[in-house]
């Protein structure tokens, strides 16, 4: 068997001993697995958007800066 077969059969064993434990779990526990899971997406959710802004406000600065170049150079040739 190669590395990824391995790695994959060790990926469903874990799974599958992760959902055997949530489900042997109390009430208690498995809410608070549930917390845990929901914090995680909302901090994944609010980590994209950040990078989503950023990208956003990168690509605005670039197209100012050619809008300025743009403009020196028309202005450099009608000279």
């Amino acid at each position: 068997m190669g590395n990824k077969t391995n790695g994959l059969l060790a990926l469903l064993g874990l799974g599958a001993l992760a959902y055997w434990k949530y489900k042997k779990s109390t009430p208690e526990e498995q809410q608070a697995v549930k917390d845990k899971i929901n914090t995680a997406k909302d901090n994944l959710n609010k980590w994209g958007n950040d990078i989503k802004s950023k990208a956003n406000d990168v690509a605005s600065q670039v197209q100012n800066k050619v809008d300025e170049t743009k403009a020196k150079i028309e202005d450099s040739t009608t000279n």
